[in-house]
């Protein structure tokens, strides 16, 4: 399991789980779309993430909820590069969620210090922008695409469906220069599986710290959680914090939330515990 992530200049240390607090700078979230779509709105929510106890930022332009549709280049760099600048001098690492080659090098250019992409340095040109960055990066699985990745999602052995192709990842960015101790790996859940499927995974977490590398878990408020508790998007932060706590159990060292303040204060708890045995 890995014991640190290297991201630009800084070294974060992995001992326990490192909460990354979700900032969408988005019209159309599944669950905070158009809350935080003005930059100053963003940056005060993020800023309040930092104090709920978040270690991380993840700022995003582009919505990936299921039947999400693609923004341009210049729309997506509009939303987010503000946000960057604004936040940059304030100490914590920043994480830009895109796909997108140029945005990616905008945004380190302006402060984010991890490249948090669901399409895994696939898209022409991101794997060299990325290794050419001293960012880490995060790696997802995902089939199919945001638009229809949940028409019909089909695995034969979904476990290890994705950690193969995570592996391969992995060792590709390894090739393209991208040290292991900047590499994080994501199982996408909720990206092209069914409930079934994001319970085997969560199930198996563990297996994916065998990769080497830093296992990220992204279940907030995600639709099956509300499959499981019939709850709708705004009530699932309870089941957010199971999720995540059950996540930390299995190997996840970072865990991508909206409710930082629980899900710190749960971890706490479970870390007492966890110490006083």
């Amino acid at each position: 399991m890995a014991t640190h992530l290297v991201c630009g200049k800084l070294r974060l240390s992995l001992e326990r789980p490192l909460l990354m607090g979700i900032v969408n700078v988005t019209p159309d979230s599944f669950s905070d779309g158009g809350r935080h779509f003005d930059p100053a709105q963003a940056v005060a929510h993020a800023r309040r993430l930092v104090e709920e106890g978040a270690d991380i930022l993840d700022i995003g332009g582009e919505s990936s909820r299921p039947g999400a549709q693609s923004v341009s280049i210049e729309e997506e760099l509009r939303r987010v590069l503000p946000v960057f600048e604004a936040l940059a001098g304030d100490g914590i690492p920043l994480s830009v969620d895109t796909l997108k080659p140029e945005v990616m090098r905008r945004a380190v250019a302006a402060g984010a210090s991890i490249i948090n992409d669901i399409a895994a340095l696939q898209a022409p040109g991101a794997l060299e922008a990325a290794a050419a960055s001293d960012a880490a990066v995060c790696l997802m699985h995902m089939q199919g695409e945001p638009g229809t990745m949940q028409a019909d999602p089909q695995y034969r052995d979904v476990v290890a469906e994705v950690r193969d192709f995570l592996a391969r990842r992995v060792a590709t960015a390894q090739a393209a220069g991208i040290a292991t101790e900047r590499i994080i790996v994501d199982p996408g859940f909720g990206f092209g599986k069914r409930l079934a499927h994001n319970l085997a995974l969560l199930r198996e977490l563990a297996q994916f710290a065998g990769l080497g590398a830093c296992v990220l878990a992204g279940l907030s408020r995600k639709s099956m959680l509300g499959e499981i508790t019939g709850r709708k998007v705004g009530l699932r932060e309870t089941a957010s914090v199971a999720a995540a706590l059950l996540a930390a159990r299995n190997g996840a060292r970072i865990l991508r939330v909206h409710d930082v303040a629980a899900t710190r204060d749960a971890l706490a708890v479970w870390s007492a515990v966890e110490g006083a045995e």
